[in-house]
Order: structure tokens, then C-alpha cells, then sequence
């Protein structure tokens, strides 16, 4: 029978501060309650709850005989550092059961694989799941769950090199054997598919699911949509019995991907209740697609129905000026951005973007400066802009200030810096920039970057050199590469590799006119003007016409 001094002791546990559990602690001691088992695991338990294990430690190492033999009080101390940590001492007191002569039961394998799959310790706790096998607990509900996360991580990661649908299959499988399926759970399975793009194995479970919500709807929808079976993704919208926000905008982002903006803008305008995610997803598509003016007259729509836009939307919208050089519109964009603080460093580097490329490079540079935080992508971004308007030794400068703030240049930035040294003639930091990229910064050079290179040499008149690296680098030349040296043939007058070229180029059948403009160029400085002539005649019976220079237009915008 319970004493009524356990009941008021039990019932002070329940709801006492860390101060008050001290004091408890010492009135336990002093009256002896410290030898029932049912004081000890409820102090032990609560003591557990406060976020730190110190305290809890102590008490544990101070309990002698009692942990020799109770399981209970080891189990709550595994779940107190399986949740407040280190986790690693969960697997340290785990090792040391065995030693202790102590069995772990069901309770104790959910604590244990936590820390295992928030870890990594994949190989620890696949070792963990053999034992709970051989003991019979893998049915146990709260085990088989802790033993579907484990592999669900596995599967998140590369960690043992096994293909990421194994695991999968694997957390599927320990669901298959669960009596009660909890939804969540199947849920979690269809989401990994998914990712995967093994929608075939996705659908295969949602159809055996006898309960789904809307979760699951969405989850098989963006499937579908994620590898662009649009037939299927609208068959299932149709059929979901109750659908939200997020439904309507997983179909809508179904047609955008495919490129059906018609469809996508009919059912937006259909969609109940928009949210701003909504609105993005209809922005994006456009911009995505091309249809830069009917992303502009959207986001007017939007301010005038008063959404409140947020950082994706100003990206798109942004994304679409800077594609219009709508710098006006770009403007009005800018002047809607009240907070610096609050917003991401992705959204003012596209406002950089905006400005650099319609042309106001000073207004882009002056954001630069003002933002905080700046990511590679900003300083890509930058680095590119002053490059394209002439600005070559402050876009290299910028090059090795990102460096000084220990961001790591990547394949993006090497194309922007060789961009730069190429079209400002510097022909000695281009090459050893280029040099330093495998070497320094592990970095594989792509085609563009040789063709960056060969461009600096042809510009320089180095042709031999531009001829070396095209003949060691481990890519076919494309048009580009050609006309770079046909381009550097022509500021020497060097006719017979033009001639080489032109027949190299002539292989590859491109459609672009600048080979047979730089041809005829040639041959026309060396009044040669029938060879002139025939490379014109040779743009027009294939049908290729010089594009016609133009200015980019400013768009109003319709508010």
C-alpha cells in the first residue's frame, strides 16, 4: 500500500523546479525514501528533465547497489542523454549493461538507436538492430519506430555506401511488419520515394493505405509532378478528397514545371484561398519560362490585392528586371524592400543582379557594399558584373577579398574572374589564376574556363600557347573555342590556321554566325575578297542570319 508521504512526494516531482528537486532530494535521504524503487525512478526521471545530465550523473553514480540490478533506473538515464546529450554517452552506458549483468528490454532499444541515427553511428546501430532481432523486440511499436528512423537516416546520408533506396526499402519493410501502420510513418516512407523519384514504389504503398490525409495526397501529387507525369499528378488532384493550399499549389507547380503556363495561370486564378507561396509559384513559372513581362504584371496584382511578398518573391520578380532590363520596374522593386535586417543576402544579391544588369553597375556596387553577410553567390555575382562592364582589376580585387573572408570560389566564380582577365587583357594573372584553380582550390576546369583561357592568349596574340592548352585540355573544342581562335588569327593575319580552324568548325555544323563572320573578316584584311565572299555566301545557304544589335527596354510597370 502507498504510504500517503510517497504520494505527496511523488506529487511534488511531478511539478518542482530544479532548486525545489534538490531539496527534495535531501528530505528523500534523510527520510529514508531513497530505498523505495518507486522514489528512486521518479526522482531519477524528473531529474532527467531539466536539459542538463550533470546533476542526473551524480545521483546515478551515488546509487551503488541500486543500479547493479534496476533496469528501469538505467533506462531512464540512456533516455536522459539520448535527448539533453552527449548522445554519446547513451552508447557508453548501453556497452556497459552487459557487464553489469543487465538485460535491455523495450525500453531501452528506442533510446539507444536515437543517438545512433542523430549521430551517424549507422554501423553502431545496424549492429543494435541484429540484437534487438535475436531478442524478439522488433515488433514492439516504439522500437520498430526507433528502427524506421534509424534507416530513413541512413538513407539521408552516404554514410555507408550502400545505394539510398536500400534503406528505404529496408524502412518499408520493418512498416510492412508493424501491426498498426501509423500514418505518419507511412507518410514518411512515400516522402523518401519521392525524393528518390521512385514513384512507382511510392504509389504502390499509397494504394495499399486503407487511411490517407492530405499529406499523403500531396506527397504522391508532387511526385508526379517531381518526375513531370502531369497525366497522373492531375488525376490524383482531382480525386483528393479535401484539398488545401498546398494541394493547389503542387498542381500548379506541376504545370509550371512542364511549361503549361496556360493551365497553371487558370488554376490559380481557381485556387480558394491564396497564400503568398501561391503567388510565388505562379511568379517563378513565368520567370522559369521566359515570360518575363507576365511575371512583372503579376507581382503588380499582387501589391495591388495587398500580399505581402516575401525573399522568393522578390528573387523572381527581380530575376524577371534584370532579364527585361526593366530598371525602372527594378526600382520600384527596391523602394518595396524596408528592412535590411530581416531579409536574406539572396535577395539583395538579386537586386545587385537587377541593377548590374540593366546597366547601373555603380547602384549594384553600392548595395554590395551596404549588404551584410555576403555569401559566394553574392560575390559571384558581383565579381561577374564588373567584369561584363569593363571593370576588370576591381572584379579580380573582389576575386581575392572573398578569399580574405574565407569563402572557397567555385566553378562560377573561376568563369567570372577568367571572364574578367580575358576582356581586360590580363594575360599573366588569367593563366596563373587558371593554374591555381585545380591545384590550390581543387576546383576540375570545365570547357568554359578553357575557353576563357583560350580567349586571353587569342587576345593577346598567343596563339601557340592558346593551341597547346586546346590541345591538352580533355574536352572536344566547341564553336566558342573555335572562334576564339579565329579571332586571334585574325590580330595576327595568320591565315593558314584560320584555315584549319574554319575546318574544324565547319565539323561541328553550328548554327552561329560569328565563325563565318570572323572568317570572312579575314579573308577580306588579306583582300582575299572571292574566300570573303564565299564564307558569306556559306552563312545563307545554311540559313543563318547575324542577329541585329539591340538596346534592352524599359517596362513600365502597370500599377
Amino acid at each position: 500500500m502507498v504510504c500517503p508521504l510517497q504520494q505527496k512526494v511523488s506529487s511534488l516531482l511531478q511539478k518542482c523546479t530544479f532548486k525545489q528537486l534538490k531539496q527534495i532530494h535531501a528530505f528523500i535521504i534523510t527520510t529514508s525514501l531513497h530505498q523505495n524503487p518507486q522514489i528512486r525512478l521518479y526522482f531519477m526521471r524528473r531529474s532527467t528533465e531539466f536539459g542538463e545530465m550533470d546533476y542526473p550523473g551524480l545521483i546515478f553514480s551515488q546509487m551503488g547497489g541500486f543500479c547493479n540490478h534496476e533496469i528501469a533506473l538505467w533506462n531512464v538515464m540512456l533516455r536522459g542523454y539520448a535527448h539533453n546529450g552527449p548522445q554519446e554517452n547513451c552508447i557508453l552506458m548501453f556497452d556497459e549493461m552487459p557487464q553489469r549483468g543487465l538485460k535491455p528490454n523495450n525500453f531501452t532499444y528506442p533510446y539507444v538507436l536515437k543517438p545512433c541515427s542523430d549521430l551517424g553511428l549507422f554501423r553502431i546501430g545496424l549492429k543494435v538492430h541484429c540484437q534487438i532481432i535475436k531478442v524478439g523486440f522488433e515488433l514492439v511499436p516504439s522500437v520498430a519506430r526507433a528502427i524506421f528512423y534509424l534507416y530513413i537516416q541512413i538513407a539521408d546520408s552516404s554514410d555507408i555506401g550502400s545505394p539510398k533506396e536500400k534503406p528505404v526499402n529496408d524502412a518499408r519493410r520493418i512498416l510492412v511488419g508493424m501491426g498498426l501502420k501509423p500514418l505518419e510513418l507511412c507518410n514518411r516512407t512515400i516522402f523518401e520515394y519521392v525524393k528518390l523519384g521512385n514513384v512507382h514504389s511510392a504509389r504502390e504503398l499509397f494504394d495499399k493505405l486503407i487511411e490517407r490525409d492530405v499529406i499523403t495526397w500531396n506527397l504522391m501529387i508532387s511526385g508526379y509532378a517531381k518526375v513531370g507525369d502531369i497525366a497522373n499528378a492531375r488525376n490524383l488532384f482531382k480525386e483528393v478528397p479535401e484539398k488545401n493550399v498546398i494541394t493547389w499549389t503542387t498542381m500548379l507547380k506541376a504545370y509550371g514545371d512542364s511549361g503549361d503556363l496556360k493551365t497553371a495561370r487558370e488554376l490559380f486564378e481557381m485556387i480558394p484561398e491564396k497564400n503568398v507561396i501561391s503567388w510565388n509559384c505562379m511568379i517563378s513559372s513565368y520567370t522559369k519560362n521566359g515570360k518575363f513581362q507576365d511575371s512583372l504584371n503579376l507581382f503588380s496584382q499582387l501589391h495591388r490585392e495587398g500580399v505581402e511578398p516575401d525573399g522568393y518573391t522578390y528573387v523572381s520578380v527581380l530575376s524577371a528586371c534584370s532579364h527585361l532590363g526593366a530598371l525602372e520596374f527594378g526600382e520600384w522593386v527596391h523602394s518595396l524592400l524596408k528592412d535590411w535586417t530581416n531579409l536574406e543576402v539572396i535577395v539583395w544579391t538579386a537586386v545587385i543582379e537587377m541593377y548590374a544588369k540593366c546597366g547601373d553597375i555603380d547602384k549594384a556596387f553600392s548595395i554590395f557594399v551596404k549588404t551584410g553577410n555576403k555569401d559566394l553567390f553574392c560575390y559571384n555575382v558581383m565579381i561577374k558584373s564588373l567584369a561584363i562592364h569593363g571593370r576588370t582589376e576591381a572584379s579580380i580585387k573582389f576575386f581575392y577579398l572573398m578569399q580574405e573572408r574565407k569563402l572557397k570560389p567555385n566553378d562560377f566564380t573561376f568563369s567570372s574572374v577568367l571572364f574578367a582577365c580575358s576582356h581586360g587583357g590580363l594575360v599573366e594573372e588569367g593563366q596563373k589564376i587558371f593554374k591555381d584553380m585545380e591545384k590550390h582550390f581543387k576546383v576540375s576546369p570545365k570547357l568554359e574556363h578553357y575557353g576563357c583561357v583560350i580567349d586571353l592568349l587569342c587576345r593577346s596574340g598567343q596563339l601557340e600557347e592558346a593551341v597547346v592548352i586546346l590541345k591538352e585540355m580533355p574536352f572536344k573544342p566547341d564553336i566558342a573555342i573555335w572562334g576564339a581562335l579565329l579571332g586571334g588569327c585574325r590580330v595576327r593575319g595568320d591565315l593558314k590556321l584560320a584555315e584549319e580552324v574554319i575546318a574544324k568548325a565547319g565539323e561541328l555544323e553550328s548554327n552561329e554566325s560569328g565563325v563565318y563572320v570572323i572568317t570572312s573578316n579575314i579573308h577580306a584584311a588579306a583582300g582575299q575578297w572571292l574566300e570573303a565572299l564565299d564564307a558569306r555566301n556559306k552563312m545563307e545557304e545554311k540559313g543563318i542570319c547575324k542577329g541585329i544589335g539591340c538596346s534592352n527596354l524599359v517596362y513600365h510597370r502597370d500599377v
